[in-house]
């Protein structure tokens, strides 16, 4: 039925419409506010790469060609940036400029489908960032925050956990302390490895002997230690508070498995990333021999990777880098796939993810039924200075804008004022951005 047939069907008190007063006034202000509304298209993208925080951030701005009519995609890869940037706009650019912008889905799929060789981390990010761009710009013309586009929300808040860490178990329970007092729920615990390199961790002075200059990690005193924190926290913390723990890939398929054995009666909330990528094939023996939950899948490009994960359910929360998986669209599909097979939703939330990749999170959290947990990263005030409106934490809980589309500004003089190798040091700086490497102690260089 045309919007004209409607007004008048409205109107006229027709019988096919059974309306009370308000409702029709309400019918007839949206129509006479839509009315002869064009498709806004794409005039320009742009792309703003800041590192407010230490970590390089990489934003796409769509503009279109209705005047103050603009959106924000978060397209941070922090260990290549550099590459993102020509990916926006030596290829996605010219393919975009002039075509509509709301077509969203089309536009991914065209994105996508250009570049022949597919599912890379660099070009992943490049549609993400104009991906949930177009999202935001959807949001501002109808005046309505993404969540309410994405069905409404699910629930209040997103519950999400900290990261406790430190170079002993008992500076770990501390920290955990302190994330507790402040009404968290669930905690992220990691504890040094006395004479090695650790993830997550701080303070640990590494003194292995090696054969090399690099920094040492060793898989089974990390394993050992890990499990005495485990202990420790049960043991401070009762069974009241949620323990979760990332293995990042460290340690061999086997150690893995037997590592998510002598977890299970720790009863943590999940182990993250016991197993690599490359190895996705012992999540069978894992889910065959205990049960504790895994998640999984932060350095997951494709959907190839995650998809037999969730149809086949072994694991328990999908633990996908929005923005590596090409923004807000797919990670939506990806989340209703979930929720057919009892999977939970994750999402990768470090520091290096922009505030709107943040309130990406945020938004698929709210609208999606299978939430599980979100992960916390705090915003300094250098990044609060170059995005406004950044999502809030309270009592444990992230809370998304009410304003329309994400909710978020750039101040772009500000982001402009930290260009990418602000605040790098050492290895990091001379990588540009990489994160380098670590070895075992006779030189083989391991996952991380």
């Amino acid at each position: 039925m045309k919007r004209r047939n409607l007004l008048e069907m409205i109107m006229g008190g027709g019988a096919a419409v059974a309306l009370s007063p308000k409702e029709t006034q309400a019918q007839v202000r949206v129509e006479r506010a839509t009315r002869g509304m064009p498709s806004p298209k794409i005039k320009d993208i742009q792309v703003i790469a800041t590192e407010p925080g230490g970590v390089r951030l990489v934003v796409v701005k769509v503009i279109t060609d209705q005047d103050g009519l603009y959106g924000y995609g978060c397209a941070t890869f922090t260990q290549r940036a550099d590459l993102v940037v020509p990916a926006v706009e030596k290829y996605l650019k010219p393919l975009l400029v002039g075509r509509p912008a709301d077509r969203i889905d089309d536009t991914w799929q065209m994105c996508y489908n250009g570049s022949y060789w597919r599912n890379g981390p660099v070009l992943n990010n490049a549609i993400s960032g104009v991906d949930m761009a177009l999202w935001d710009i959807k949001g501002r013309q109808v005046g309505l925050p993404v969540y309410q586009l994405a069905g409404g929300k699910c629930r209040e808040a997103a519950d999400c956990y900290a990261h406790a860490s430190g170079s002993e178990i008992s500076e770990v329970i501390d920290s955990a302390k302190k994330f507790i007092a402040e009404g968290f729920r669930n905690v992220r615990v990691q504890v040094g490895v006395p004479g090695y390199a650790g993830y997550g961790s701080t303070g640990t002075q590494v003194s292995a002997k090696a054969l090399h200059a690099d920094p040492v990690f060793e898989p089974e005193p990390y394993v050992r230690r890990a499990l005495k924190l485990f202990e420790a926290c049960r043991k401070e913390f009762g069974e009241d508070i949620g323990i979760l723990h990332d293995a990042h890939e460290r340690v061999t398929p086997n150690q893995a498995v037997q590592f998510a054995k002598d977890s299970e009666k720790f009863k943590l909330f999940f182990l993250e990333d016991p197993l690599s990528p490359e190895d996705l094939a012992y999540f069978r023996q894992i889910r065959q021999q205990c049960s504790t939950p895994i998640a999984m899948g932060e350095l997951f490009n494709s959907p190839h990777e995650w998809g037999p994960l969730i149809s086949e359910r072994l694991i328990d929360y999908i633990r996908v880098h929005v923005s590596q998986a090409g923004g807000f669209t797919p990670s939506r599909k990806m989340a209703i796939l979930g929720e057919h097979f009892g999977v939970k939703t994750a999402w990768h939330g470090p520091g290096d993810v922009s505030p709107v990749g943040h309130m990406a999170n945020v938004t698929l959290d709210l609208v999606s039924y299978n939430f599980g947990i979100q992960e916390h990263s705090p915003f300094n005030e250098h990044v609060q200075e170059v995005f406004s409106n950044c999502p809030v934490v309270k009592d444990g809980y992230f809370y998304a804008n009410e304003a329309p589309g994400w909710g978020i500004e750039v101040n772009e003089k500000a982001a402009a004022k930290y260009p990418f190798g602000t605040g790098e040091q050492g290895q990091r700086k001379k990588d540009n951005g990489g994160w380098g490497v670590i070895r075992r102690r006779d030189g083989t260089v391991i996952k991380q």
